[in-house]
């Protein structure tokens, strides 16, 4: 039950980062980049731990995968609200 779960989960997670592709493509804006990768490197993961380690996720490379997918949507969000500096024609 735990494998169809994760599977559901990761599916959840993969089809949101195509969204978010389909949103990048459209506007350009990396905003939906960074939220793209964080939830493609969050599915991924998902499939991996479930397959692999067989739901031993307590091991400190799960929380750096975490930690990292976590913080490209903390990176998202802090360079969209960065001023940023108008180039000179």
């Amino acid at each position: 039950m735990n494998e169809l779960l994760a599977g559901a989960i990761a599916m959840g997670l993969l089809t949101i980062a195509l969204f978010f592709v389909r949103f990048w493509r459209g506007s350009g804006d990396r905003f939906f980049l960074w939220f793209a990768l964080s939830f493609a490197i969050q599915g991924l993961h998902r499939i991996y731990a479930t397959l692999k380690d067989q739901g031993g996720e307590d091991s400190p490379l799960h929380y750096l995968i975490r930690l990292l997918a976590y913080g490209l949507i903390l990176w998202a969000i802090l360079e969209k609200n960065l001023p940023h500096k108008e180039k000179r024609r």
